[in-house]
């Protein structure tokens, strides 16, 4: 809980260039997959000219790793498990969630302070998937309808008025804007075949050809399969899309005359969703790309500590002169003053209907996780996760015992560990646990006591209570999706035997 001692920093009479406009660009399900961050079999000129430009951070981490939580924690600045928005969409039943009094989303403090406010694509005729906006060839689409707001995801109830607009066009003259560019990213390769096949002629139209499934790298968890091949493949051609959109916003800026005068953010919502990224705390779940360019940022600068996306928001209204509220928990990161973080803090919580719980914490050189809910398998049930042909495929070789023993032992034990120790800086991918190994007791020790430490500081919940889940699977059932209810029967199952 905190209270905002003082809204504006800024007179009455200050004038709007003295603040720049704001602009996010959100993408989701996306990892650090560009060329910038070492990427090689895809090239992605306009997030590069961005880090050129700007500063890229190399160790930017989400609080969640699943679309909901992340974006309710990065919009209020607070930790999803502190404002109790913490399980993915959440508070869509009969029973809500509200904010509490004292926090308040960034758009609604920009918006009293004069910035005009608005979600979309940034390019006024085209979707966030980069198309037109339903409209036979040729038609012009509409700009500023309110059906064109970009995602929001938020897990509380929140005013829409919050937003004045989908573009910055509609403004007064000399009036700075918040703009939140909400793009699709990786989940432009999702969907049935048909829609893959769509999805591949369009990168062929667009960018000339397709990346060649054989050049991808893979983690050392996932084995070589065609399927499996050829959706990283699109993953990265997704990124090549994104790269693209970004570039026509930047050209469409400066075009405008207001790229001079506008603080620019890229970053993704989470990593790439797969069987060990999105919805778990591992790097390929948290790590995502962060780059910011604009007014009083020297180009070309690389920064190396841990900070944590929520760290935005404090950025924005820093650069907003508005006063950043008394006990908000993102830090501006490019202050003067700033202290590095030694820590960073990361919480799983249940993703639709699959009730989970773990905690991370990462300091320099180690990532500490804690697993609530040791006796359940990795791939829990998920209608959502079991619906993706990634999945399925690496189902069917368990089945037939065609996995490495890394691929079986990291996704389809039927239990974990309690408590996961990585040396990360050095272990990639995170899989060799340090957790038993003796030389590592004081380490171990030492995580398990800041991690307590930053669960009583954040108020870490209560578990989800019957009647919230209950409410909370209303929306989700009964849409001829079976295996939704299968899988709810089977959490209650699991939560009576005590698993």
């Amino acid at each position: 809980m905190y209270r905002i001692i003082a809204l504006l920093v800024c007179s009455v009479g200050v004038l709007a260039a003295d603040r720049p406009n704001i602009l996010w660009f959100v993408v989701d399900d996306m990892s650090a997959n560009f060329s910038t961050y070492g990427e090689k079999t895809i090239s992605t000129p306009n997030v590069d000219r961005l880090a050129r430009e700007g500063v890229q951070f190399n160790r930017a981490y989400v609080t969640a790793p699943v679309c909901s939580p992340c974006r309710s924690a990065l919009i209020t600045g607070m930790y999803q498990t502190t404002i109790g928005a913490q399980h993915h969409r959440s508070g869509r039943g009969e029973l809500k969630i509200n904010l509490p009094a004292d926090v308040t989303p960034v758009p609604k403090l920009l918006q009293q302070a004069g910035y005009y406010t608005c979600i979309g694509s940034g390019l006024p005729d085209f979707d966030f998937r980069g198309l037109p906006f339903g409209a036979p060839k040729g038609k012009k689409a509409k700009a500023n309808n309110a059906d064109r707001l970009g995602k929001t995801d938020y897990n509380f109830e929140w005013d829409a008025k919050m937003y004045d607009s989908s573009d910055w066009s509609g403004r007064k003259a000399n009036q700075p804007f918040f703009m939140q560019v909400q793009l699709h990213g990786g989940k432009l390769r999702e969907g049935p075949e048909s829609v893959r096949v769509e999805f591949r002629k369009r990168i062929v139209a667009e960018l000339g050809a397709g990346t060649d499934p054989q050049k991808v790298v893979l983690p050392p968890y996932y084995p070589r399969d065609p399927v499996l091949l050829q959706d990283w493949a699109d993953y990265l051609d997704s990124a090549r899309l994104t790269d693209l959109h970004v570039g026509r916003v930047l050209a469409r800026l400066e075009k405008e005359g207001q790229l001079a005068n506008t603080l620019i953010v890229f970053m993704t919502d989470h990593g790439i969703s797969h069987a060990r990224g999105k919805q778990f705390l591992f790097d390929e779940g948290t790590q995502i790309p962060l780059i910011i360019r604009g007014p009083g940022i020297a180009a070309g600068q690389v920064r190396n500590d841990l900070v944590e996306q929520i760290d935005l928001t404090a950025l924005s209204l820093a650069a907003a002169k508005v006063a950043i509220p008394v006990g908000m928990q993102a830090q501006d990161i490019l202050a003067t003053n700033y202290q590095a973080r030694t820590e960073v803090f990361a919480a799983r919580d249940r993703c639709d209907e699959t009730t989970e719980k773990i905690r991370s914490l990462r300091t320099e050189r180690f990532l500490y996780l804690r697993n609530y809910h040791p006796e359940r398998p990795h791939l829990q049930p998920c209608a959502y996760k079991d619906g993706k042909d990634i999945v399925k495929q690496l189902r069917v070789l368990h089945a037939e015992s065609k996995l490495s023993p890394l691929t079986e032992q990291l996704l389809f034990s039927p239990t974990r560990p309690k408590e996961e120790l990585y040396e990360y800086v050095v272990d990639r991918w995170q899989v060799r646990n340090l957790a038993t190994d003796p030389a590592f007791t004081s380490v171990l020790e030492n995580h398990r006591r800041l991690l307590d430490a930053k669960l009583v500081a954040t108020r870490d919940p209560a578990p989800e209570s019957e009647a919230m889940y209950d409410s909370d699977m209303k929306p989700y059932v009964g849409k001829g999706n079976p295996e939704v209810q299968l899988n709810i029967d089977q959490m209650k199952k699991w939560a009576s035997e005590g698993k």
